[in-house]
């Protein structure tokens, strides 16, 4: 289970990512800069679950908003507008100003994936009884 975790959340992380310039293209406005950041917040969670993949749901969306709050406040230091001027990468997973309301929507791009984890775990229990000891904490 924990090697098809490992290829899924690559192509997870991509699908975010495509959704995230899919709305940049289509919007200008509130939905563009909102969704950016929830999607950044999706793309986090679906790195934590690529190294770690067989984290719980919400270990793994705990780590993966407080990475998010981790960067959005290091906004408050300079570094990352020091760097995102130097890198467009830098620019993409660091930023460049802090925003409070970021804060806020970090978590609406995790929580449905904490939940789609639970589930998709739940089911899997349910449908495999006898889960070898490996997969239990999946």
């Amino acid at each position: 289970m924990a090697g098809r975790v490992r290829l899924l959340m690559p192509v997870a992380a991509l699908l975010f990512l495509g959704l995230a310039l899919l709305i940049r293209v289509v919007d200008d406005g509130a939905l563009r800069q909102y969704s950016g950041t929830a999607l950044y917040a999706s793309m986090v969670w679906a790195g934590v679950l690529f190294l770690w993949p067989r984290m719980a749901p919400v270990p793994a969306g705990t780590l993966a908003t407080g990475f998010c709050w981790l960067v959005e406040c290091a906004q408050l230091t300079g570094v990352p507008a020091e760097l995102s001027a130097r890198s467009m990468a830098a620019r993409l997973a660091l930023g460049v100003q802090f925003d409070p309301v970021d804060l806020a929507w970090y978590p609406v791009g995790v929580v449905p994936l904490v939940v789609l984890h639970h589930l998709v775990r739940a089911r899997r229990r349910t449908a495999s009884p006898a889960a070898r000891p490996a997969d239990a904490h999946l």
